[in-house]
């Protein structure tokens, strides 16, 4: 069993309609969710954030939004949504994904836009296999370009900054079993998070448990759940070299059954 977080997702003109807006409002500050949205470029973009500040401040909720998934230069909506932020003097927590065109954009673009999302208090989830995948794709054409957001630049401007898998074996992503150490591994190798590792790990544990609002997660501590997974790397070389089929999973303190369902078996959960 896991327990879920809920965040709207839909395009960001969806709030222009405002009978749908509210209710999809009020609906996930009943659940205690998360309100969300993403954000395309387009001449009504400022006043679509306008929006969804203020129906978050009237109802004291967390915004999480998908950003610039585009390797297109002139892609700002990251920035325009920590522009709303500052605007609206919004306190409670932003988080952005993908933000890929930050990659593509001249240095000072990008150091312009970061220093205004670290005003605005916003985190940044990077999706590394799937901006892979996705970005830069044409037909019958080599990529170019690793799509991935600028991960060392946000870093080091001291914003928060996780990894994640997003889409797993869908339309966007084909490929993926749910497995955190296959994200922090790829992203190692895609975004060059070696040498040294530092405390990258974070990204996946610590960091990424503290922006869900989950305070005793992804962390070892005197008196916290026991609930972590151990490996039998000795190092991060051997850590990321292979799939770690053998782990052992903790649960209270309590290994777990670690066996993964056969295809098969998942085949009624498609209809």
């Amino acid at each position: 069993r896991i327990t879920l977080q809920a965040v709207s997702l839909v395009t960001l003109d969806y709030y222009q309609t405002p009978a749908a807006a509210i209710t999809l409002a009020d609906t996930i500050a009943e659940i205690g969710g998360i309100l969300g949205g993403v954000a395309y470029s387009n001449q009504d973009l400022d006043a679509q954030l306008d929006t969804v500040f203020s129906l978050a401040k009237e109802r004291n909720l967390n915004l999480d939004f998908h950003a610039d998934e585009n390797g297109n230069p002139d892609s700002h909506c990251l920035r325009q949504i920590a522009q709303a932020a500052i605007r609206h003097q919004f306190t409670g927590k932003i988080i952005c994904g993908h933000c890929c065109s930050l990659a593509v954009q001249p240095l000072e673009e990008v150091a312009e836009t970061l220093k205004l999302v670290k005003a605005a208090g916003i985190a940044i989830v990077s999706l590394p296999m799937c901006n892979l995948y996705l970005q830069d794709r044409q037909a019958n054409v080599t990529p170019s370009w690793r799509g991935v957001t600028r991960l060392h630049e946000i870093k080091q401007q001291g914003i928060p900054v996780t990894l994640a898998s997003d889409n797993c074996r869908d339309p966007f992503y084909g490929f993926g079993d749910h497995d955190v150490l296959e994200v922090f591994t790829q992203a190692v190798r895609i975004a060059h998070l070696d040498m040294p590792i530092g405390d990258w790990p974070c990204a996946v544990t610590k960091t990424a448990a503290d922006l869900m609002g989950l305070p005793n997660m992804g962390r070892i501590g005197v008196g916290l759940p026991a609930d972590l997974i151990l490996f039998k790397g000795r190092h991060f070389s051997e850590l990321l070299s292979r799939p770690q089929h053998d782990r052992i999973i903790l649960h209270q303190g309590q290994p777990i059954d670690t066996t993964l369902p056969d295809y098969a078996d998942l085949d009624e959960l498609e209809n």
